[in-house]
């Protein structure tokens, strides 16, 4: 269990430090966002993209330590440009989190659908992010009914005529063991999403030059935990996934280098609970 003096606090210092402290197997989700090679480094600060797999590993791997058996890691991270093409950083370090022993179990792709346009030489503007799904094994905690989505259009359309081959199991061509019975949602008003959410970028930004939207893991902790269970991120910024876990009835704790952001994240927290948009974390919902 997560010792009670981290539960649903934001801890001030640096996660390559802090995270020693931690109970081992004590977190059912680790959702985060880090800094990014060498971006907004006036901001927050940034790590050069050729240091960053060394800089991040010590991280991952007491992330690793941290996190329950069947938890599971959300990265949310993004390459970037140096001098006229893509840094490898991002390829290298899920190489090498894999040879640490983390199973690259999915990539969710987060499109930002309110991105504006833009255009650089050789490229167009950036509109999605990874979120790189990590688990430590293959059987894990997941809650695919909480994220279901209505069925849409396709529900009219797609279903009002089906064809034999609907009628029953029709067994993937490649055969990679997938198969799909479209009969099977006839009547049904809602259906499963894809691995790409369509999210709006946080405008506001709360603060923070690179704030992601409550959005992105209010999802995740939808689909990955239950009431009560603790949520974890060790670059928590302005306090966005503690929000969202508290909304959801989840324990957090959260750590931040920066005392600015720090502050931020507390103020966020305090003026969610005042107007009643976070509840109150009950202690029948702690971890035994």
């Amino acid at each position: 269990m997560v010792l009670k003096e981290f539960l649903n606090q934001i801890i001030a210092g640096d996660c390559r430090e802090v995270l020693s402290e931690l109970p081992a197997k004590s977190a059912d989700l680790i959702v985060t966002s880090p800094p990014y090679g060498s971006r907004r480094k006036n901001s927050y600060g940034g790590i050069h993209p050729d240091h960053y797999v060394e800089w991040f590993l010590p991280i991952s791997l007491e992330l690793k330590r941290v996190l329950k058996d069947t938890g599971s890691f959300i990265l949310n991270i993004k390459e970037n440009v140096e001098k006229g093409e893509r840094h490898t950083y991002v390829i290298e370090l899920v190489l090498q989190m894999r040879m640490q022993g983390w199973l690259w179990t999915e990539d969710y792709v987060w499109h930002k659908k309110n991105c504006y346009p833009g255009k650089w030489p050789n490229r167009f503007r950036d509109a999605w992010e990874h979120c790189f799904h990590f688990t430590k094994q293959h059987q894990f905690a997941m809650y695919q009914d909480a994220v279901r989505v209505p069925m849409g259009d396709w529900k009219e359309k797609r279903l009002r005529r089906l064809s034999e081959t609907d009628m029953r199991r029709d067994n993937s061509r490649a055969q990679s063991g997938f198969g799909k019975r479209i009969a099977n949602w006839v009547g049904r008003e809602f259906a499963y999403p894809t691995n790409v959410l369509h999210l709006a970028t946080e405008c506001s930004n709360r603060g923070h030059s690179a704030a992601f939207p409550l959005e992105l893991p209010t999802w995740f902790i939808q689909l990955l935990t239950k009431p009560g269970d603790v949520v974890f991120d060790p670059f928590i910024g302005s306090g966005t996934t503690a929000i969202a876990a508290a909304k959801l009835h989840r324990h957090f704790v959260g750590i931040e280098i920066d005392a600015m952001f720090v502050k931020l994240a507390k103020e966020r927290l305090r003026a969610e609970e005042a107007g009643k948009s976070i509840p109150l974390i009950l202690p029948e919902y702690a971890n035994e």
